[in-house]
């Protein structure tokens, strides 16, 4: 017999198939404003040894920064985040802080939001012994020496996840990323987008690869970010699917049939009739498929369910009801603008996406896979099909810049930094392996001056 559930849960209950392409569906607006979304993620250290802080320090900071201002979220007592009318501050399973921004019609916004975020926080961390670093992974810990955040999810993460891969903990607990969020108008859009933006992905992770410096030392990957995408979870993470690629062969419903075959984690339910009390409850062995079809342990799947499997998917870009582009190591500040600019100048543009498309026709879904399984080590230092990927990445910029241009914002100003690298054949791990082997001769003081976010 199934189990009751809260009454607000049970207008929610899935009972086909079609429920669950409704949430893609429901993405589907009107792109004229051409609006970004973007996830920022800080690491956090301690500014006197350079480890990462803790989720103690981490808290006292968020108890300070919400200053009236922003609501707390928490679960079972402890602080999690903090909601706000710009978006929300989340705490990374490692206590890194990530902000995720509301929608802006120019990065020119995001800039001044993000400016006046980092001297806030900056500040206020400051008393309490932390700097915020904009890289791609804590410079001097390791997951074995990083706690998790207290929150369930993380939880049951931290035990399923080091099953399947080696190197989810790093993931988890270690690095930092720009995440960028883009609008579609309809099913063909989205899919016209999507396909665009999985090509581009490992290529752009070459671009941004800033995570050189590992547990105190230079290693051999240019981004141990990436790197460590690569032995996370091959059930949820990499570039989906072939027949996303292809034109005319992907759609919403492809789409959730694969995430229907994507084994679960955990679901969460009221057990309680007190408010804001879910617990997660561990998931064995079970697809979202079978759990649709059979149930599980008496509890039917729900809306909830399906948004949270959604959540617990982790390819390179996915869909929920917008597009969200995952794989750039976090930057300095010059840069962090960069990811969201680029993406504008591409997705927003047709002739700018068909010009990317022409660059790469001779690509097949192999070759992407195979540039997403070597740039976290080579970044833009390799060459495909004969050709070097360096110039390829600098065309693709060029195409962005100029059609950045045609929006007459004055956006394309944060693609020069990026043009100066490229210019160069250079990505934001070269300059930082050439400083450390020189003129910081392995200090990893300097590296943390160098990328803090101030």
């Amino acid at each position: 017999m199934l189990k009751n559930i809260p009454l607000n849960q049970e207008d929610t209950i899935i009972t086909s198939k079609k429920q669950l392409c409704e949430i893609f569906y429901s993405g589907c607006k009107s792109c004229a404003q051409k609006n970004i979304g973007l996830e920022f993620e800080k690491l956090p250290v301690n500014k006197n040894t350079f480890k990462a802080a803790s989720y103690f320090e981490t808290a006292r900071f968020l108890l300070d920064f919400k200053n009236g201002k922003w609501q707390g979220l928490e679960e079972n007592g402890a602080i999690l985040g903090l909601s706000g009318t710009d978006g929300t501050i989340s705490l990374e399973p490692g206590s890194q802080t990530e902000l995720s921004l509301n929608p802006k019609s120019s990065v020119c916004e995001i800039e001044k939001y993000l400016d006046n975020y980092n001297k806030q926080t900056s500040r206020i961390a400051q008393k309490y012994g932390i700097y915020w670093l904009g890289y791609g992974i804590q410079p001097v810990s390791t997951h074995r020496n990083i706690n998790i955040i207290p929150k369930k999810r993380y939880e049951y993460m931290t035990k399923y996840l080091p099953t399947v891969a080696k190197k989810p903990l790093v993931m988890m607990r270690e690095t930092a990323g720009v995440q960028v969020s883009v609008d579609y108008s309809d099913e063909a859009d989205a899919m016209k987008k999507f396909a665009v933006a999985l090509r581009l992905s490992p290529i752009m992770s070459a671009v941004f690869a800033n995570s050189p410096v590992r547990n105190s030392r230079l290693t051999k990957f240019k981004s141990n970010r990436a790197s460590s995408w690569l032995d996370t979870d091959n059930d949820r993470c990499g570039l989906v699917s072939a027949k996303a690629f292809r034109r005319g062969e992907f759609s919403f419903a492809e789409y959730t049939e694969i995430l229907l075959d994507v084994p679960m984690i955990f679901i969460e339910r009221n057990l309680t009739n007190l408010p804001n009390s879910k617990t997660a409850l561990k998931v064995e062995n079970l697809t979202f498929r079978q759990f649709l079809k059979d149930g599980y342990q008496g509890y039917r799947a729900t809306k909830q369910d399906w948004e949270l499997h959604l959540s617990l998917y982790f390819p390179d870009v996915r869909f929920k009801n917008y597009i969200e582009i995952r794989n750039h190591d976090n930057q300095r500040k010059e840069l962090v603008c960069a990811v969201p600019a680029f993406w504008k100048g591409i997705i927003y543009n047709d002739s700018a996406i068909e010009s990317v498309n022409e660059l790469l026709k001779d690509f097949s879904c192999f070759d992407f896979e195979y540039l997403r399984r070597k740039t976290p080590q080579k970044g833009l230092d390799m060459k495909i099909k004969h050709q070097k990927l360096s110039d390829i990445a600098k065309e693709i910029v060029k195409i962005s810049y100029e059609s950045l241009k045609t929006y007459k914002k004055n956006e394309e100003k944060y693609l020069e930094p990026l043009t100066a690298l490229l210019d160069n054949g250079k990505t934001p791990a070269d300059l930082i392996i050439q400083k450390w082997e020189n003129e910081w001769q392995g200090n990893i003081k300097y590296l943390v001056d160098y990328s803090r976010l101030d």
